[in-house]
């Protein structure tokens, strides 16, 4: 019996779950910023984050092999360069709802990096996806007035790095189990911005009570919480059915900063983020007619 026959609801409401938290680690991260230097904040973030979930893979982690652990540390780096371009995009970023949607372009260029980097043959979906996505995109940029903003390149570029990874993740590290895997990644990336943050910040600190608040509310929830739900949920399902509900993280972030900092979008932003959601349904639209198809009543046999 396949993990979905097993536990369908379960797996979808912790899925559900993680998008919420992680549009609200937007947020959280944006009021962060406020007080403390992007790589700083980020790097200590993971950090501490990866340190939290240590105690729950330690047994694990002493268990497996040395080759292992250098193979996620080292995918740990390039996950570095993903955070980094999100955090530094997120700084600059005066709409997160729009960053978000760019940020999702991620999850299409997964089968198009794997054709370029690997030889692997993408759906058709993919090739038909991929044109809607970028008008999108050009949508964006129109919005800004013919030119492309800085926090705009920053997402793309953390899209394609996280691409990448993605597709790492899958061919040097298949055999390590998810929540060790995670946890070194964290603490790898926590090292590493940490560090660069020393080297080339300068910005000053501005540690009130409620910049504390925020940042320990992105280590907590944004970070230790939602990965280890996220390993939970995926181990439930198939990893396509979970990319399904995920990509639902654009469209909370997008609500919750209307909601929050009273974001609104012109025409051509919604016009932009739809055909980049609509892109990313038909990349996926084998498992999203699964997924609705459970959803749906009456369509259980």
């Amino acid at each position: 019996m396949s993990a979905i026959k097993q536990a369908p609801w379960q797996a979808d409401a912790l899925l559900l779950l993680v998008t919420v938290v992680a549009a609200s680690g937007w947020i959280f991260s944006k009021e962060a910023l406020a007080g403390m230097p992007p790589l700083l904040f980020i790097g200590t973030r993971f950090l501490l984050a990866g340190l939290i979930l240590l105690a729950f893979s330690w047994p694990a982690l002493r268990r497996m092999p040395a080759r292992r652990i250098r193979r996620g540390v080292l995918v740990g780096f390039l996950f570095s360069a993903a955070i980094a371009f999100w955090v530094l995009g997120l700084n600059y970023s005066d709409h997160l709802g729009e960053s978000a949607f760019i940020n999702s372009l991620g999850i299409l260029l997964v089968p198009v990096v794997a054709r370029l980097l690997f030889g692997d043959h993408p759906p058709r979906s993919t090739w038909i996806a991929l044109p809607v996505a970028l008008f999108g995109f050009a949508l964006l940029s129109l919005n800004a007035g013919f030119r492309i903003e800085a926090s705009q390149l920053l997402m793309v570029g953390a899209a394609l790095c996280f691409a990448l990874l993605i597709n790492v993740n899958t061919r040097v590290v298949r055999n390590v189990p998810a929540l060790p895997l995670t946890t070194l990644q964290l603490l790898s990336v926590g090292g590493v911005l940490t560090c660069l943050s020393l080297v080339v910040e300068h910005q000053p600190l501005s540690l009130s009570p409620s910049i504390l608040g925020w940042f320990m509310a992105s280590v907590l929830l944004a970070s230790s919480l939602r990965f280890f739900v996220q390993i939970k949920a995926q181990g439930m399902t198939t990893p396509s059915h979970a990319a399904v509900i995920l990509m639902l993280e654009a469209v909370w972030t997008a609500l919750f900063a209307a909601w929050w900092f009273g974001e609104t979008m012109t025409l051509l932003q919604l016009l932009g983020c739809s055909l980049i959601f609509t892109a990313l349904l038909i990349n996926r639209w084998y498992w999203v007619r699964k997924v609705m198809l459970r959803w749906l009543p009456g369509t259980q046999r």
